[in-house]
């Protein structure tokens, strides 16, 4: 059974309780009109949720995708990128502009409660001194107070909900925190995010989740090294929240800028510019997998072409080791790489280990080929695609 660290606790723990048949997990991370922005978060939560299935438990998994204003998404973009990484789509990804009656609701609670209060402009800010629990996830004190509604467009002309304070937006931090709690319920499994988004964002979003219930609404907290891209931060333009796009770090395979100005996605690692370049999409994954998930990683255009050919290469393995006779899976390399999976996800370890058993002489091809695919259910990596081409 999967073990994973606790950025609340700080502690490497079981995800669900003794027993327990099933895994509510959300996913906040960085995504744009582009798509996915960090694709981080999103790997561990799809590594997290394969683990668990294949340890017998149902998933319920949910993402909030955010539509309105700068850094928006439809949500097309972001299945695109999704499906191009192999990341399985979450039960529920509804959009912030269907969520807002569950919003309203939510700061209605707050008000109720003493944890948040409107102001005579028609904003509604948290109250951090109700929550001295603040700081819990990354260790830091109390912030002052933030805005959970802001007011704004009182002719109507543009993109705002009337609220019982007053007629205006919601903050990221709170429907981030709406999202959960109406798919998930009041108590859930595990809280999935990037790195950069702990402060204060997930703060926040802890804060909120856990005044609103009265109880620990996430019982875990799981969170994604940063990923740079030649040297500079993919995901973030530096908000509040972290959680838009903003501007990438450029270079092509042949060496040449591609630009990053004006909130351009032109040096964007989306796996459509992945793709663009000659490589396949991947290679990403692939890459990413070769680090620890909690440990900030810098790719750069030769790490992606160096993984692509690695990529290429274990799949004519697998093509040639699918022409001998079926063997039963290999037990002793299998134990060892799953223990290194369920160890807080130790992908760079179960990666070096089967290529140990990739050269192991004394394992029958066909034992060779069922235990590569035994495991391409969790690390998604198409490694048949070559099956019947060579």
């Amino acid at each position: 059974m999967l073990r994973l660290h606790d950025t609340l606790t700080r502690q490497i723990v079981p995800l669900v309780p003794a027993g327990s048949r099933i895994l509510r997990m959300h996913t906040c991370a960085a995504h744009g009109p582009t798509g996915l922005g960090d694709p981080r978060p999103h790997l561990l939560a799809d590594l997290i949720r394969r683990l668990s299935e294949r340890a017998g438990l149902r998933v319920l998994a949910c993402r909030n995708v955010y539509d309105l204003g700068h850094g928006s998404d439809d949500g097309a973009s972001l299945e695109a990128e999704s499906l191009a990484l192999n990341l399985r789509a979450p039960e529920h990804s509804p959009r912030t502009s269907e969520t807002m009656g569950l919003i309203i609701e939510l700061i209605g609670r707050l008000i109720e409660r003493g944890h948040a209060y409107a102001t005579p402009e028609g904003a509604v800010l948290f109250d951090a001194a109700s929550f001295p629990a603040y700081g819990e996830i990354r260790g830091e004190a109390a912030s002052g107070d933030w805005t959970l509604w802001e007011p704004g467009d009182e002719d109507g002309a543009g993109a705002a909900w009337n609220a019982p304070w007053g007629r205006g937006l919601p903050s990221r931090d709170i429907e981030c925190t709406a999202t959960p709690l109406r798919f998930l319920g009041p108590r859930f499994d595990l809280y999935v995010g990037g790195d950069d988004l702990r402060s204060p964002h997930h703060e926040r979003v802890r804060a909120q989740s856990n005044a609103a219930t009265g109880e620990e609404a996430a019982a875990h907290w799981a969170h994604a090294g940063r990923l740079l891209f030649e040297g500079r931060p993919v995901g973030s333009d530096g908000g509040s929240s972290g959680e838009s796009e903003g501007d990438f770090p450029g270079g092509s395979p042949d060496g040449s800028s591609g630009g990053s100005s004006g909130g351009s996605s032109g040096g964007a690692l989306t796996p459509s510019r992945v793709a663009a370049a000659g490589l396949d999409p991947l290679a990403v994954r692939l890459a990413l997998l070769r680090h620890p998930y909690r440990q900030q990683v810098d790719l750069t255009w030769d790490t992606l072409k160096t993984a692509d050919a690695e990529l290429r290469r274990l799949r004519r393995s697998v093509a040639e080791w699918a022409e001998s006779p079926s063997r039963p899976i290999d037990a002793a390399h299998a134990e060892r790489v799953q223990s290194a999976l369920d160890n807080d996800l130790d992908t760079p370890e179960a990666l070096r280990l089967l290529g140990d058993l990739e050269t192991d002489e004394s394992v029958a091809p066909g034992a060779k080929f069922e235990t590569f695919l035994h495991f391409d259910h969790v690390l998604a990596l198409d490694l048949p695609a070559e099956i019947g081409r060579i």
